[in-house]
């Protein structure tokens, strides 16, 4: 399964990419709204699911979703936001917009986990997993 993640902190993609990778995920990303529908042209047959970045320069995520979603070539995949706008009026714009799911940063890659596993319709709990096979995330980890 790929997953694209979009997200102008590269400290955050990272997070994400690992936390992706511990869950036997292949990863894509990109950098800004422009990128990610580069990758959407050349892969989008092969994603099964967009974690995005509300707050980016130019195209913001909320633009980026409602363009996604009103194109029938890509509205059926699954998108979760995952952003610092926490903001009530701001989750539920963007789910009448289409997003499957939101998570506000901070994160925790467990709480990632949980909500990657609950868009792909494979768990909302993380049973599969023990504390021993939960990804965790140390920062040396991290391919900065």
């Amino acid at each position: 399964m790929k997953i694209l993640t979009v997200d102008d902190s590269r400290m955050i993609r990272m997070i994400i990419i690992n936390t992706l990778k511990s869950l036997g995920y292949e990863a894509l990303e990109a950098a800004n709204a422009d990128i990610a529908l580069e990758v959407l042209k050349e892969k989008g047959g092969e994603i099964n699911l967009i974690l995005l970045d509300w707050n980016m320069p130019g195209m913001n995520g909320y633009e980026l979703l409602k363009v996604i979603k009103s194109s029938d070539k890509y509205k059926h995949i699954p998108i979760m936001m995952v952003t610092t706008e926490g903001e009530r009026k701001n989750v539920i714009k963007a789910i009448q917009a289409g997003a499957d799911n939101y998570l506000t940063k901070p994160f925790t890659p467990e709480d990632l986990s949980i909500k990657i596993l609950e868009c792909l319709g494979i768990s909302g709990t993380t049973d599969g997993f023990d504390d021993d096979h939960m990804p965790s995330l140390d920062m040396d980890d991290l391919e900065l």
